[in-house]
């Protein structure tokens, strides 16, 4: 059996060799990079099946790098990083990575996340395609499969969870969905963050749809619940 690959993003030699010691001890094939640019260099290169990133490198931050390797693979990306305020694990998550773990850290609990990002990529790999359908609302349409949103007949622009927060509702119309659920559908059941994060991601996705002329709000706030899709009566349909 093929040792599992991990790729470690840090520009401190210090915490590259403490990971490559403690995860080389677990089976794991590592290779490093100290900077962003040979980190997408190595992705571009190489099969991962975790990728170890810092937020905080000199050439490009970690928000960046992440951004352009979710342009280019979904390999599990879990942030590694000494900044522990609740804003930057939203941003981290916000922009594609599946996990965010602060330092100093366990080594115990990285090693279960890192196992828990390979079970769920290999699951969503083996998942049997369920057939797209393009959903349609009063001038809005929301394409699952092309990952497309379009309000007025124009494309608006969200990020990779905002995507998929509007497009789990949009399939579910009528449905009340708590945070729990929402953070479980999008995160995983293993997810140690803050319930609030999709409050957060709510905000955003209405501000967008005003902002692009939508004249309705239809993610409706279910007291006491969480959050639900809902076309009323009064939408605008012209």
């Amino acid at each position: 059996m093929s040792r599992l690959q991990v790729l470690i993003v840090d520009d401190e030699w210090n915490m590259r060799n403490l990971l490559r010691i403690y995860l080389m001890k677990e089976g794991f094939q590592i290779k490093e990079a100290s900077t962003g640019q040979e980190a997408l260099t190595l992705v571009q290169t190489h099969s991962f099946d975790v990728i170890i990133l810092d937020v905080m490198m000199p050439d490009m931050d970690g928000w960046q790098v992440c951004k352009r390797i979710r342009e280019l693979v979904k390999t599990p990306v879990l942030f590694l990083s000494a900044r522990t305020e609740t804003k930057d694990k939203i941003t981290g998550l916000d922009i594609g990575a599946d996990d965010y773990l602060t330092k100093p850290f366990d080594s115990e609990e990285l090693l279960a996340r890192i196992f828990s990002l390979i079970r769920r990529s290999v699951m969503n790999q083996a998942e049997i395609p369920q057939p797209s359908r393009v959903l349609r609302f009063p001038n809005l349409m929301i394409s699952p499969e092309a990952r497309e949103v379009r309000i007025c007949d124009d494309l608006v622009e969200f990020t990779q969870k905002e995507f998929d927060l509007l497009a789990a509702l949009a399939q579910n119309v009528q449905r009340a969905f708590t945070r729990e659920e929402l953070v479980e559908r999008l995160w995983g059941y293993d997810f140690e963050g803050e319930f609030r994060v999709v409050d957060t991601h709510i905000k955003n996705i209405r501000e967008k749809m005003h902002s692009a002329g939508l004249k309705y709000n239809p993610i409706q706030t279910v007291w006491g619940v969480g959050y639900k899709f809902h076309i009323s009566g009064d939408a605008d349909e012209k």
